[in-house]
């Protein structure tokens, strides 16, 4: 592996010392609002209600509640609870754009979320979205010791999960750390995914000249995934329409998410690697600043 990586994972670990992560007893308005355990165990103690995931277990099914909404709804238990943490980094080209520091802040990134796990007592394992979705070597273990993370892949996170699918740990937590930036129905991508989780977080993370677009004059589009160069003279109405589509995507993620009941949150790599700044992950009780950090 790139030893500039490894030194993201080291410096992600690091900041990661200062936090804990924590089931959110009851997810934010909007991106789920299904309480759920904070450890796992063998009670079958009842949380909450949430929507019917195709492979439920049919006993739980809640059938007054149907009567009432005309919706399949399951009883959650706290034994449905896995304190296991599935992360996925997705390992298109994309990712490693030159000039922006935006695999610098998905390494440093995931390595911080591990470490927060490890503190708060979770089992982790993280993968790559490449040629298939496949282990990180040693990725059970501390981030500076994996192996084998690229951002090589010249298709999208959604080509990879088509092609081989991770097997992730039923009723665990799955974090995925990509741009989102592919053209695509987000559903396709994020119901596999989220279904069969206790909770799914979404984490877009882009560089600054994602969000701003374009310089206004001639430019060369190299597309680093498929190696298609296209001329573009850009002037006020190119740059305007670029924002407005990125606009539409970005809020159509954020409504798939909230439909299927995700959390959804997005970063600037070169804001994010100045501070880490994760304030919106600690309003949601998703991570917890550790009271000896």
């Amino acid at each position: 592996m790139n030893e500039q990586f490894r030194e993201f994972l080291r410096a992600g670990e690091q900041a990661g010392r200062r936090f804990r992560m924590a089931i959110p007893q009851r997810l934010p308005m909007g991106a789920g609002g299904n309480a759920i355990g904070r450890r796992g165990g063998r009670s079958l103690e009842f949380l909450d209600y949430r929507s019917y995931q195709p492979g439920d277990d049919l006993r739980h099914l809640d059938w007054n509640a149907f009567a009432r909404t005309d919706r399949l709804t399951v009883k959650l238990f706290r034994e449905e609870v896995n304190p296991h943490v599935d992360i996925l980094i997705d390992g298109s080209a994309s990712m490693n754009l030159p000039g922006s520091r935006k695999a610098e802040a998905v390494l440093g990134l995931a390595a911080l979320l591990v470490r927060s796990a490890a503190n708060a007592g979770f089992t982790w394992r993280s993968w790559i979205a490449a040629e298939g979705c496949r282990p990180v070597g040693n990725g059970h273990i501390s981030p500076e010791k994996w192996q084998g993370v690229e951002f090589s892949w010249p298709h999208d996170l959604e080509a990879s999960f088509r092609r081989l699918p991770p097997s992730w740990k039923p009723r665990g937590i799955r974090i995925v750390l990509t741009d989102l930036l592919w053209p695509g129905d987000p559903a396709a991508t994020l119901w596999p995914i989220a279904s069969g989780s206790a909770l799914t977080l979404l984490v877009q993370v882009l560089a600054a000249s994602d969000h701003d677009g374009p310089e206004i004059g001639p430019i060369r589009l190299l597309d680093v995934e498929s190696g298609e160069t296209r001329e573009v003279l850009v002037d006020d109405g190119v740059q305007t329409r670029y924002r407005e589509a990125f606009d539409r995507h970005r809020l159509s993620w954020s409504q798939t998410c909230r439909r299927l009941q995700t959390i959804f949150t997005s970063f600037t790599a070169e804001t994010l690697l100045t501070d880490w700044n994760l304030s919106e992950l600690l309003s949601i009780d998703f991570l917890r600043v550790e009271s000896s950090a």
